[in-house]
């Protein structure tokens, strides 16, 4: 009995002596679930006032609110050209800007001709450096631009080792994923600030919330249109302009048609008109959007995994699609 006692006493004295260090670790348990549930019922809401209720209401009239005329960089193919004919649905005037006349003839008069609105037409090949703004600012004189779509950009041939790019890679991806967004900026952006109205969208990518090894160049061109797009958010909006950057997962473009795994339809990946459907409804809403609520969620996950668990699963994925391109090459 003794040592019972003994016993009982002992577990008294240590349950007193930790009972103060429970309470606090239950008062920052509890502190971390409230927090958590807020952060959860934040980004739910966030979710449906961005992707859910502009589906629900009327549409924006983006020719009052913007401008009569859209510049859309990378227009002929994938999702530079379905951004432009959602833009065009909504009564939006449009002028494309890419480097192959033909296909520029005939996504223009498609647009004009299915859409009822006037189209023109820049020939350009951002690769060039400064060669093309010149002609470009040129062409542009005296258009009331009220929307910017910076999307031309390129991706590697396939997923690779930063070390096997060719230094004409390299070179093209500075010149046409980053330069063409600045200058295409600089030159459209006094006329937007004169009127104080304006919207310009930079197309980055899901790869800017976390390193993505075997994309290291062009998720870092990526991010750097992110990081362009918000910090010139906040240096305009005072004058009217609206700055936004579309973050999307993977879409279902030609960009992938080497992989059949990815350019299949997906509820993952998304078609280019189904992707740019979403994201014009965006505009105005937000800064900062993948444009597409499944991507949103996919975002969200990516954000809260550790560093080295979305490098190692991007790692995976990208060797991945190397083998497949690879194997497909050979035949």
């Amino acid at each position: 009995m003794a040592a019972v006692d003994r016993f009982c006493f002992l577990y008294r004295e240590i349950s007193r002596s930790c009972s103060s260090y429970i309470e606090a670790l239950a008062f920052l348990g509890a502190w971390y679930t409230a927090r958590k549930c807020v952060s959860f019922a934040f980004h739910t809401y966030d979710t449906l006032r961005i992707h859910v209720i502009p589906k629900l209401g009327g549409e924006i009239d983006l020719v009052k609110r913007y401008g009569k005329w859209a510049v859309v960089t990378g227009g002929t193919d994938g999702l530079g050209k379905a951004y432009a004919e959602e833009l065009a649905k909504r009564g939006v005037n449009i002028i494309l800007i890419s480097r192959n006349k033909e296909k520029l003839e005939a996504v223009s008069r498609s647009i004009s001709e299915t859409y009822k609105v006037e189209t023109d037409f820049i020939v350009a090949d951002f690769s060039k450096g400064r060669e093309p703004y010149r002609a470009i600012k040129e062409a542009l004189r005296g258009r009331e631009i009220g929307i910017l779509v910076n999307n031309v950009g390129i991706f590697y041939p396939y997923p690779d080792y930063f070390t096997t790019l060719s230094e004409d890679l390299l070179w093209d991806i500075m010149h046409i994923n980053i330069a063409s967004a600045n200058m295409m900026t600089h030159i459209v952006l006094p006329g937007m600030v004169e009127k104080r109205k304006g919207a310009i969208v930079n197309v980055s990518s899901a790869t800017c919330c976390q390193p993505s090894p075997m994309m290291t160049i062009y998720g870092a061109s990526k991010a750097y249109l992110d990081y362009f797009s918000r910090a010139l958010h906040y240096e305009y909006a005072s004058k009217g302009i609206f700055v936004q950057s579309l973050t999307p997962f993977v879409i279902a473009t030609k960009l992938f048609a080497r992989t059949n795994t990815v350019f299949k339809r997906s509820i993952f990946f998304p078609s280019a008109e189904e992707y740019a459907s979403h994201a014009v409804s965006t505009l105005g809403l937000s800064t900062r959007t993948t444009g597409y609520w499944k991507h949103a969620i996919q975002f969200m996950l990516a954000k809260s995994l550790p560093e080295w668990i979305w490098a190692w699963i991007a790692m995976s994925f990208c060797r991945y699609v190397r083998k497949e391109v690879l194997i497909h090459k050979e035949k």
